[in-house]
């Protein structure tokens, strides 16, 4: 009895984990078709909605700042440099004095030659007066009145010398940087410093000659400086070149703009739009709404998801569940931070623009637009 007894104890209990387990098996069973059914989870995404604007034609281009008008001062004749009057940054005005070289030689010259033409004019007048009183001949008159048009000539001479020591500033601008020192020997043309004007500026880039028929000069130009402080700078087409550049295939032109706060400094880096008379009507995406590959460029449309009813379906919490679908798009023109579709979505469609790169077509996806970049025609990022 006692062995009956044993047995009948470990039936008992091989039979109740044997129920247990099954009970537990056929739960994950059901949780697996149930979850087979569902789907996998979905995947948080962030999103924008699809809108149209109007976008005023133009014709893209990078170019770089120049003065509009700028020198490197130098002198003219050698010598030793005996006075700096300027400071390197300092602005200063036309025919205004920036270094005189010595010329006591030349000043000692010049005293010399005016004594020398005030005796021949004392000396003209007395022959005129002899010569007059026919006590002298007119030949020696003649002579007189040459030896003073020659002193002349070599006091203008000498003046010409000394006024090519002194070196001024050709017209009103900004200095650069003092090249120079004081008792420095110059050679000529031995540079000073670098004269720019500062109250305006050109910009210098190019097109393809393609786009030649479509400007004209006097079409509004707008510069654009990546930098923080400097704002959108409009100006107009002042200059295009009459002939194409062999090798590119494009033709240069210049855009004059002002530059009265002077943020624009010759040598900067600019991006240009000439601006067109015609405007379009463009569908505008974020960027980073594309997915790009070999194949075509795509993005996820974000629809209700529904049942093979065709019924709605809801979340846990009771929201209307979301998918993505996988749409091929044909882009166009890109402007800051967004993209212009030709064909392929529609205004006020929501389309995924972050976490796309982790979804497929049909993918079930949570929307959470509580930290996203914001888009703009005009983006402005820090530099950190």
């Amino acid at each position: 009895m006692r062995i009956v007894v044993a047995i009948l104890a470990v039936i008992l209990v091989v039979g109740g984990l044997a129920a247990v387990k099954f009970k537990q098996i056929s739960g994950l069973i059901a949780v697996g078709h149930a979850m087979e059914k569902s789907g996998p989870p979905p995947e948080a995404v962030g999103s924008a909605v699809v809108k149209d604007d109007t976008w005023q034609e133009s014709l893209d281009a990078v170019g770089s700042v120049a003065a509009a008008r700028g020198v490197t001062v130098s002198n003219d004749a050698p010598g030793v440099v005996s006075a700096i009057h300027f400071e390197s940054g300092q602005m200063v005005h036309q025919g205004q004095i920036l270094v005189e070289l010595d010329s006591n030689v030349e000043r000692a010259q010049l005293e010399s030659a005016e004594a020398r033409g005030e005796l021949a004019q004392v000396n003209a007048r007395r022959t005129r007066a002899l010569v007059a009183s026919q006590a002298l001949a007119p030949a020696q008159q003649d002579n007189d009145d040459a030896v003073v048009k020659t002193s002349h000539s070599d006091l203008g001479l000498l003046r010409a010398q000394i006024a090519r020591k002194v070196v001024r500033a050709p017209f009103t601008g900004k200095l650069g940087i003092r090249q120079v020192n004081l008792g420095q020997y110059l050679n000529p043309g031995t540079p000073v410093a670098v004269l720019e004007t500062a109250d305006s500026v050109y910009v210098d880039f190019t097109l393809p000659q393609q786009k030649l028929k479509a400007v004209a000069l006097g079409m509004p130009v707008r510069i654009v400086i990546e930098g923080e402080g400097v704002a959108p700078t409009d100006g107009t087409v002042s200059a295009i070149d009459p002939t194409i550049d062999a090798s590119t295939r494009s033709i240069k032109l210049r855009a004059s703009l002002p530059n009265r706060d002077e943020k624009l400094l010759p040598g900067m880096f600019a991006q240009v739009s000439v601006i067109l008379p015609n405007k379009h009507d463009v569908i505008l995406v974020p960027a980073n709404a594309l997915v790009h590959a070999s194949y075509g460029d795509s993005l996820f449309v974000i629809e209700d998801r529904k049942d093979e009813a065709g019924n709605l379906l809801k979340t846990a919490t009771g929201a209307q569940a979301k998918v993505a679908r996988q749409q091929f798009v044909k882009t166009g023109e890109t402007r800051g931070d967004f993209v212009a579709i030709v064909n392929g979505v529609k205004p006020g469609q929501e389309v995924v623009t972050a976490g796309a790169f982790k979804l497929r077509n049909g993918a079930p996806i949570a929307v959470d637009n509580s930290v996203q970049s914001k888009a703009e025609i005009a983006p402005h990022p820090e530099n950190h």
